[in-house]
């Protein structure tokens, strides 16, 4: 395992220019953005973008990355699979994939949540979800990459609903990027939290870790769904998920990519200073983890 961090994330922990950032706290991977734009971030700018829809383009992002000393651990996708235009998000998710394999990225980030979600019923919302990925990896079939839904939001969170995917698209090729937080965020028991996180250990393509400090009484009951997120999220290692027993739940299963830095509470704070220091001991913490 190895320690990597969103490219968003190096931003909000005070560094404008990514490559900058990641000098400055000592690692070397990413998960990249990929926007609606078929771009991801020049590590050089405070606000350029690089489009990679062209085998011309990733070609000129696989350059950048080396220039730099950066590679990248997965592209975070922002799916809706309940599009109105799904032909051209199956498109658009196909481009992502086709350079993800060009650049030898393992794994693109899925987004559970999708359009109208709590409205539909559960056995329609599984389907459409079923159907959405099943058309990527039939777009994608010659571009091995996997796919790791993520844990996100209402659905995201529930197990039902995950395992009805998996066992529905029955492909090796889909997984989890499973994040550390949000089974805690979406109300579930610490002690649930942490079975679940060892159920679904061993689908796990990539990793989004963060963590929340909820006052002890409200550690081991069933919560309202993200119940006061913004005032008790944490930097990762001042928080109630203990990221060594989860670290172990992953070697177990024979996880062997990187522990993602994702950091939410970094708003939290009001200087740059302070957040230059947190994210700095988030890393360091997560490096430790890794082995």
């Amino acid at each position: 395992m190895y320690a990597s961090i969103r490219d968003a994330t190096v931003i909000d922990g005070g560094y404008p220019i990514v490559a900058e950032g990641l000098k400055a706290l000592g690692v070397d991977a990413i998960e990249a953005e990929f926007n609606d734009e078929c771009a991801v971030r020049d590590l050089n700018t405070t606000d350029g973008w690089i489009s990679i829809a062209t085998p011309e383009g990733v070609a000129q992002y696989k350059k950048h990355l080396e220039k730099n000393g950066v590679r990248v651990s997965a592209f975070l996708l922002a799916n809706d699979l309940n599009n109105d235009d799904m032909k051209a998000e199956i498109e658009w998710s196909a481009v992502a994939i086709r350079a993800a394999y060009a650049l030898g990225i393992k794994a693109v980030r899925i987004d559970s949540a999708m359009s109208g979600q709590q409205e539909l019923p559960f056995d329609e919302r599984v389907q459409k979800f079923v159907d959405g990925i099943k058309a990527i990896i039939a777009e994608t079939s010659d571009t091995p990459v996997d796919m790791g839904i993520e844990n996100h939001g209402f659905q995201g969170n529930d197990p039902n609903f995950l395992h009805g995917v998996f066992d529905g698209v029955g492909s090796d090729r889909i997984g989890m990027t499973l994040d550390t937080g949000n089974f805690y965020w979406r109300g579930h028991p610490m002690d649930k939290t942490l079975r679940v996180i060892e159920e679904f250990a061993p689908l796990a393509k990539h990793t989004h870790v963060k963590n929340i400090n909820y006052p002890e009484e409200m550690r081991n009951i069933e919560r309202e769904m993200g119940w006061e997120y913004g005032k008790y999220v944490s930097p990762i290692p001042e928080g109630d998920v203990d990221h060594n027993i989860v670290v172990g739940f992953l070697k177990a299963a024979g996880y062997d990519r990187d522990l993602c830095c994702e950091d939410e509470s970094l708003g939290k704070f009001e200087t740059v200073a302070e957040k230059n220091r947190i994210v700095k001991a988030d890393v360091d913490y997560l490096k430790q983890l890794a082995g």
